[in-house]
């Protein structure tokens, strides 16, 4: 058995690769096809019902709008009700039937009870739940003095998904709905700094691609995986969550580089009423797939040329991947905030929570 399973080893992923090189011109065109009458036979979104969770910034807001451009009814949720009332306004504008904002927290199980339950007793079904909420963040794992905080992040970047649709889906079976989740590339692809949400990313999808096979064709299921995107991270604003027993207050940091976060959404919206199982953005990431699956220590040694920092290694304050700026002191000094603070001795998460350093999508 093991010279078979030797003998495998060496023939079977450069003919798998061989096999794979002839067939994709077929595959492409069977692809467009696919798309072609997908969109054809997209969705009409006309007056039905969505529900998107993580809707006051970023990508939930987005997608509020698409869905809101379709004319559809909108059950806004998130931590920030006053964030969602301008949010609320805007997608009336644009062409929503119907607007409902809701204050929850989502990884409370009675808050996921008690939306789906106002939204099914006021419209009386559910077509789409949208799972946007996402907390990342940018530390080395090995320089973590307080753990404290590691329930959080994947309190919300698993379970902030999972219950929502656990809720959601009696209602769901009953019109044949869609669930829609905003994942990340990060859940295959090894990064620096984010280890812990690479890991919940990477549960999330697992959890959804196995949920397909088991509601079979009663329920779809679009799983929406980004690269670096932009969005109110970092998009240099300054703001305090408030509301939902919020466990720190995150600063919405400074600039970074990033595609725009409106096209994302709208792929994923356009996406989800074609009735796409998958949705990237953007879609060259996955080249990657076949380097980690064929030759990892080439996409090994890549990653460390392109993202090993030069000179000591510091954590970032600030969420956003920068390091940290040195005062005229010498000590760390935190980027970014007004006034400046400056911080001495060892990083702990208890220092992170108060100075407002994890990045919410």
């Amino acid at each position: 058995m093991d010279f078979v399973n030797t003998f495998l080893n060496w023939i079977v992923p450069p003919a798998s690769m061989v096999m794979l090189a002839c067939a994709w011109p077929a595959l492409c065109f069977i692809n467009a096809c696919e798309w072609l009458y997908n969109s054809l036979n997209s969705e009409n979104m006309d007056d039905k019902v969505v529900i998107i969770t993580g809707a006051s910034s970023g990508i939930g807001e987005q997608i509020a709008y698409e869905y809101a451009k379709r004319r559809a009814n909108l059950v806004l949720v998130a931590r920030r009700e006053n964030r969602l009332r301008g949010i609320s306004e805007n997608a009336r504008r644009i062409g929503a039937r119907h607007v409902m904002i809701i204050a929850a927290d989502v990884v409370k199980e009675e808050d996921c009870r008690r939306f789906i339950s106002e939204t099914v007793h006021f419209h009386g079904r559910v077509d789409h739940l949208v799972n946007t909420v996402s907390l990342g963040h940018t530390f080395y794992f090995d320089e973590v003095t307080d753990t404290s905080i590691f329930p959080h992040l994947l309190d919300i970047n698993f379970w902030g998904n999972v219950y929502p649709t656990f809720v959601a889906l009696p209602y769901l079976y009953q019109t044949n709905g869609r669930i829609i989740v905003n994942a990340s590339v990060e859940n295959w692809l090894p990064l620096p700094r984010m280890s812990l949400y690479a890991a919940a990313k990477s549960a999330l999808v697992n959890f959804y691609d196995t949920l397909r096979f088991e509601v079979k064709d009663e329920i779809g299921i679009t799983i929406a995986t980004h690269g670096w995107i932009g969005s109110e991270i970092s998009g240099g604003k300054f703001m305090l969550e408030e509301g939902a027993e919020m466990q720190w207050k995150e600063e919405r940091e400074v600039h970074v580089g990033g595609g725009p976060v409106e096209e994302f959404a709208r792929l994923i919206v356009s996406g989800a009423c074609r009735g796409d199982q998958y949705v990237k953005y953007p879609s060259w990431y996955d080249i990657f797939l076949l380097y980690r699956a064929f030759a990892p220590n080439i996409l090994s040694w890549t990653f460390r040329l392109l993202v090993s920092p030069h000179g000591a290694r510091r954590t970032s304050l600030i969420g956003t991947g920068r390091p940290i700026a040195e005062g005229s002191s010498g000590r760390p000094m935190l980027e970014g905030t007004s006034p400046r603070k400056l911080l001495a001795g060892p990083i702990t998460f208890s220092q992170l929570s108060t100075q407002h350093q994890l990045k919410l999508e």
